[in-house]
């Protein structure tokens, strides 16, 4: 069995699938080049079959048509949707700055000022959407997403309904949120020990304007105070506190900060404040500008009609092509980030979902050094052919962590190791990856520069 040579390269339409960006229960995102234009785009991947087995063509079809007439700056576009016989594709816009999530590992927390600019992005992009009767309901640090210049932008809006049920009352019936984000009104006791995915209180349904409003809160308070207002390692003691709003805002807040959070973070959403009430609030106001942008009012659903449709003429296939040539050592002696030590000692705040250093020790040896350290740290190791998925055995804020990992052969006496986190908490991993990579600091290659600089 040969191990992995250059990646074979994968063709979807005029789209030139690259790495895998992100990946969950019932999608995977990819990103992507558009050959025709250069465009770098990310596209969603959702399988059919679930959407059937769960009945939720229909209602995919609405979020997805609906998420294409929202064009906001503060909101990933949907350019198209398309689909083969076994999937979905839903071409999103690429945003390259990173997660919002970052900055605050990295700094801790973040000035008044700033926190409150990208507050005021958020409440823009909210505001829009439920205008539209667009709701996110897994609004959340790692969901904001930045571009090139810091402008934030949420991701997956409206697309994070496809596991949530609406009924003909028009309220929800279930929440999948991160629970420390998650309003109490989304909450209920009787699932909480056994799950995340947690049926609305005493099965009333809740309004999703409400809901989104409160996780905004939630946001802000971790944007300018670094860590969470409900942070409990049980759930129910969690769902306890949110529903009481037991929380304090720390001395470094503005009087006029802890108002807004107080005012928001209302348990009772009746009397919890409203966008409009935020829009015309004095703290909110200081240096607020409005989002600028032009309402398309033609947006064309054919493609939409086509995947949802039983006409089979306009499906799409993936195809694998031969990959360009590409000079291995060029690539690895131009970037220094191919070595754990960089990755690990000197950005040490920077969380990171995946990374990849260059070795070379036969491809054997790799994969059984990562196994040895892996296993010490509670994880269950399952291989095939060149790829490792480490599982971890013990469950975390975000259920199991786990990790992908895949040796590819640059050369014939070079390879290079990429791992990503597949499951679980970003800081969990980052966590865990700080003392695994100590493991592996025998089969780095380090270049007589990197070596020159570590002496």
């Amino acid at each position: 069995m040969s191990v992995k040579g250059p990646r074979m390269r994968t063709r979807l339409g005029k789209y030139e699938l690259g790495k895998t960006l992100g990946e969950g229960t019932f999608a995977k995102v990819k990103f992507a080049k558009n050959m025709e234009t250069g465009q770098c785009v990310a596209i969603k991947i959702v399988h059919r079959e679930q959407v059937l087995r769960n009945k939720m063509i229909e209602h995919i079809k609405r979020e997805i048509s609906t998420m294409k007439l929202i064009k906001h700056p503060n909101v990933t576009q949907m350019f198209e949707v398309m689909a083969s016989k076994t999937k979905i594709y839903i071409v999103l816009e690429f945003v390259d700055g990173g997660e919002l999530f970052d900055e605050i590992a990295k700094n801790g927390r973040l000035k008044e000022d700033e926190a409150r600019r990208y507050f005021q992005q958020l409440i823009n992009a909210v505001d829009y959407c439920h205008s539209r009767g667009v709701y996110h309901r897994d609004l959340k640090p790692e969901n904001l997403l930045l571009d090139s210049y810091g402008v934030l932008k949420i991701s997956d809006f409206g697309l994070s309904t496809f596991e949530q049920q609406v009924r003909e009352d028009g309220l929800l019936h279930t929440a999948c949120g991160t629970p420390n984000y998650v309003a109490p009104e989304a909450f209920t006791s009787d699932l909480m020990k056994t799950s995340y995915c947690i049926t609305v209180l005493n099965n009333k349904g809740y309004d999703g304007t409400s809901a989104d409003i409160w996780s905004c809160g939630v946001i802000l308070f971790v944007l300018m105070a670094g860590y969470l207002p409900f942070d409990e390692p049980s759930l129910i003691a969690l769902y306890q506190k949110i529903c009481k709003a037991e929380f304090s805002c720390p001395g470094w807040f503005s009087s006029g900060a802890k108002k807004m959070i107080q005012r928001i973070l209302d348990p009772n959403p009746v009397t919890r404040t409203t966008i409009p009430e935020i829009l015309e609030n004095e703290w909110f106001k200081e240096g607020y500008k409005p989002a600028q942008f032009k309402v398309e009012e033609d947006v064309n659903l054919d493609d939409v009609d086509a995947v949802f449709g039983n006409s089979n003429e306009k499906l799409v296939t993936e195809r694998k092509e031969k990959p360009v040539s590409m000079n291995a050592f060029e690539l690895i002696s131009s970037s220094n980030s191919f070595n754990l030590e960089n990755l690990f000692e000197k950005q040490m705040g920077l969380v990171k979902r995946e990374t990849r250093f260059t070795s070379q020790r036969p491809a054997n040896e790799i994969m059984n050094k990562i196994e040895e350290a892996a296993k010490p740290l509670g994880f269950n190791v399952h291989k095939r052919d060149y790829k490792m998925k480490l599982q971890g055995d013990k469950h975390g804020r975000k259920g199991h962590l786990s990790v992908a990992t895949e040796v590819f052969e640059m050369a014939p006496s070079v390879h290079m190791v990429e791992l990503r986190k597949t499951g679980g908490d970003t800081l969990e991993f980052h966590k865990f990856y700080k003392t695994f990579s100590s493991g592996l600091q025998e089969i780095v290659w380090k270049s007589e520069e990197t070596t020159e600089e570590s002496r």
